[in-house]
């Protein structure tokens, strides 16, 4: 029996069989820290939503893993369109414009930044 025909086998949901084709054939996500989910499987319209997160927010190879997921997908007779998203690493920190870290360290070269500009405010301990 080939991937694919486990891939498109009638058991399951479409969405369970992404998760587990997600699990078998991308193990390279979780051995870098990285998380998937299936956020819509959609047997009707053939669309096909996935979330990459963990490690994989910022790696500079998620590009090559969101084409490998898109690339294989598709092929599948019951998915017609596979969108991967991988939330940009800043956007968790308030984006690049953000003046501190979520440590109130400066976000300066090395992290050092000014003297007293983190400001922690008169409850820091």
């Amino acid at each position: 029996m080939t991937n694919s025909d486990v891939d498109t086998d009638a058991d399951g949901s479409l969405k369970e069989r992404v998760e587990t084709w997600l699990t078998r054939e991308m193990p390279i996500i979780q051995m870098h820290g990285g998380t998937s989910a299936v956020r819509k499987a959609d047997p009707e319209s053939g669309e096909v939503i996935i979330e990459l997160g963990g490690g994989c927010k910022g790696c500079s190879v998620s590009d090559v893993t969101t084409g490998n997921i898109e690339a294989e997908l598709i092929k599948w007779p019951e998915i017609d369109e596979v969108t991967v998203r991988v939330p940009d690493a800043r956007d968790s920190l308030g984006g690049p414009e953000q003046p501190e870290s979520i440590m109130g360290v400066d976000r300066t070269e090395g992290g050092r930044g000014d003297w007293g500009s983190s400001n922690p405010g008169k409850d820091h301990l």
